[in-house]
């Protein structure tokens, strides 16, 4: 009999120890796929605001649709490959941290394989990279294709304010959810930065112009 408890106590163990592990896989997983997520989110919404407000500074001078679009494009660009070789060089400076640490703690414990298995979760930095310039170009393309098909120059700038309005509702929310913040204090705040970028770069450039500078 006793045999047979010392059976079923092990079973148990075992699978609880299995249970804890599945749940603890499981938690790191969502945590990294939130910190992916909400680096993503951050990333379009700099590429929206960024391209909203330089497409708002080019009209608050210029009633030329074409003027408005190639700096809403030149923005785009320059902007995913800012972001892109700012996320490479910080995620690669972070892996090589890590890694240093990773070797310290070989001499130490002198535990090859769990330093292997620790290496291939370390952050990708061409991942990175590619996943922040496309993040950005998601942002950015909106202004862009707002703009693009509306000849009158005042719609087209009420069309460019709504729609980074609206994507900015959007990134604040999902932003919101995946922080756990309260959804409509998140969205008023990027909402309300938003505004006031698109307006400080609206005023000044408009106010250089005309005074001549």
């Amino acid at each position: 009999m006793a045999s047979k408890n010392d059976v079923r106590i092990h079973v148990s163990e075992d699978k609880t120890e299995q249970h804890d592990q599945v749940c603890i896989e499981e938690d790191f997983d969502y945590s990294q796929r939130g910190q992916w997520l909400r680096a993503a989110v951050l990333g379009a919404t700099d590429g929206l605001v960024s391209v909203a407000s330089l497409m708002m500074g080019v009209g608050a001078v210029k009633h030329d649709v074409r003027a408005m679009i190639l700096t809403g494009f030149a923005g785009l660009v320059a902007g995913a490959c800012s972001m892109a070789i700012g996320e490479f060089v910080s995620v690669y400076s972070q892996r090589d941290v890590e890694e240093a640490q990773l070797k310290r703690e070989k001499r130490t414990t002198g535990n090859n394989d769990e330093e292997n298995g620790e290496k291939e979760a370390l952050p990708n930095p061409v991942q990175a990279a590619a996943a922040s310039a496309l993040a950005f170009m998601l942002g950015a393309i909106m202004p862009l294709l707002a703009a693009a098909f509306i000849g009158d120059h005042k719609v087209r700038l009420g069309v460019v304010v709504a729609t980074v309005s609206l994507g900015l509702v959007i990134f604040g929310w999902i932003g919101a959810v995946l922080g756990r913040t309260p959804v409509l204090k998140s969205c008023f705040r990027i909402l309300v930065g938003g505004w006031m970028a698109m307006a400080i770069t609206f005023g000044l450039t408009k106010w250089i112009v005309s005074s001549g500078l």
